[in-house]
């Protein structure tokens, strides 16, 4: 699916207070065993269709998209530091050769155990913020640690065999974003009921394949010509770019529709959180397809 954090339900009716108004959700008054009375008049933020509520002296500060961009901003900053850490922890060994030529070493990186706990402990924040999306101010930066030190070990292995390969996907990756965020300001991509739901599917299908090749590669297996750098492997890599690039829109809607809705502002980590995991997922499938071409 697209990326599970951003969801309308996470901002919209279900989070709404109820409300003492007499309506269709309180059906009864004025029969038999019903309650007496006039009934309670709906306090000034209880008014029924209020998502959240209103603006007002009392009232909690609302969602902003300044504020999601300062977030974000963060949550990436701490992807780059700890980045870092998570580059220096892993270890190379440069191809040896004798004096006429012959590969007697072959090059190797090894990426140590302790990465792969940071990639589990990285999935369980987000799914304990896609449950707890008021928890995500502590959530999110954790997650963003331990991302980053998965980032920066992937990052030294593409680059300790393709140099010079990180500096160029992190170039398409802020070049995508730019693009990406000037095509849904200015209406040449609307996210339309029916673009959410065929993304979301194109989304899935792209996750199944993958947890189908890990699941084959560990007996042994692999799925063919997918992974590979010939043309199917290139192509099924640039297509599935591009279900990341317009994933990018989804969370651009989302952050706008959590804004017309007075998402508390709370609610600005959990939506940045979201757009992180799209740029991390989006920035490692250029890896593997940069990594494609540049071994054709």
């Amino acid at each position: 699916m697209s990326n599970p954090l951003l969801r309308e339900d996470k901002f919209s009716a279900p989070d709404r207070p109820p409300t003492a108004w007499p309506s269709a959700e309180r059906p009864g008054w004025g029969a038999p065993g019903a309650p007496t009375g006039p009934p309670v008049p709906p306090a000034p933020d209880n008014r029924p269709g209020t998502a959240w509520p209103p603006g007002g002296p009392s009232s909690e500060p609302t969602l902003r998209r300044g504020g999601v961009a300062s977030a974000t901003a963060v949550l990436l900053t701490i992807i780059c530091v700890t980045g870092a850490v998570g580059w220096a922890a892993v270890t190379t060994t440069p191809e040896v050769r004798d004096e006429l030529g012959r590969v007697v070493q072959q090059p190797t990186v090894d990426i140590p155990v302790w990465i792969w706990g940071a990639l589990i402990a990285g999935l369980a924040l987000a799914l304990v913020s896609f449950f707890k999306p008021r928890l995500a101010r502590v959530t999110a930066p954790l997650y963003a640690v331990a991302e980053g030190f998965v980032v920066g070990a992937i990052s030294h292995a593409y680059e300790f065999r393709y140099e010079g390969i990180v500096l160029q996907a992190v170039g398409l990756t802020v070049g995508v974003f730019a693009i990406m965020l000037v095509l849904y300001a200015t209406g040449r991509i609307r996210v339309t009921p029916r673009f959410r739901l065929g993304l979301i599917a194109a989304t899935g299908g792209v996750m199944l394949i993958y947890m189908a090749t890990f699941v084959l590669r560990i007996f042994g297996g692999d799925i063919p010509f997918i992974h590979d750098a010939g043309p199917i492997g290139i192509g099924f890599s640039l297509v599935v770019v591009v279900i990341a690039a317009l994933n990018l829109t989804l969370d651009f809607d989302f952050i706008d529709r959590a804004e017309r809705a007075g998402a508390p502002r709370s609610m600005e980590w959990f939506a940045a959180l979201g757009l992180v995991v799209t740029l991390v997922w989006l920035y490692l499938e250029l890896l593997r397809l940069l990594s494609k071409l540049r071994s054709r």
